[in-house]
């Protein structure tokens, strides 16, 4: 049994893959785990996770930055995403949001199930196909599900995973707080090293 790491895109993981001497490839095979690079966006992970998620993994590990709706976590800061929701699937009705559970056609909220202990501050995450950008979708956001972050993957491994009864963790480092778009507040670099950093040490310690 192996684990499956699984990125949306190779920059999350540069140093990742320089640790371990991976090839420039979206799909990597090794003797201790697997690396899958999904693409950005719930369509692209899913697509991919359709092609290689199988029961001979019996971990996948989703690792990714994320922003933060909360302006007390220090940028950098990785955390252990262990509920998170599709924040945008259902349907609108006037102003109030019904959600896909409200309608009647599914479940938008999935928390993994995972016998593996992570020393880190746990948070609710958020999954959307449009990074929150407006004052106005930020206060909507919060008063309807008050999450901590978003990203444009978690809940679409979450879903994968629980169909093939498969444990999965979802970590996630802050690079940027959830705001009208300002690229010179982010900090990319950083949360990619300290996420790459913690990946090593995991993956390290398992094999």
């Amino acid at each position: 049994m192996k684990t499956l790491v699984v990125a949306a895109t190779k920059a999350e993981l540069t140093f990742f893959y320089q640790h371990f001497n991976l090839p420039d490839s979206d799909f990597v095979e090794s003797k201790n785990f697997d690396l899958l690079i999904t693409g950005v966006g719930m369509v692209a992970t899913a697509f991919a996770l359709g092609k290689h998620l199988s029961s001979k993994y019996n971990l996948v590990l989703n690792l990714g930055i994320a922003g933060s709706f909360n302006r007390d976590m220090a940028l950098g800061t990785v955390l252990n995403i262990t509920e998170d929701t599709f924040a945008e699937m259902g349907a609108e009705n006037g102003t109030e949001f019904l959600s896909i559970n409200d309608v009647g056609f599914g479940e938008s909220h999935y928390t993994p199930t995972t016998s593996h202990s992570v020393n880190l501050p746990i948070a609710n995450g958020i999954t959307v196909n449009c990074v929150t950008g407006s004052e106005k979708s930020i206060k909507n956001l919060i008063s309807r599900l008050n999450p901590t972050t978003e990203s444009m993957e978690g809940a679409a491994v979450f879903y994968a995973c629980k169909q093939l009864n498969i444990a999965s963790l979802q970590i996630r480092s802050i690079s940027n707080y959830v705001e009208p778009r300002n690229k010179d507040n982010w900090k990319i670099g950083l949360a990619i090293k300290n996420l790459n950093d913690w990946a090593i040490d995991f993956i390290g310690e398992m094999n």
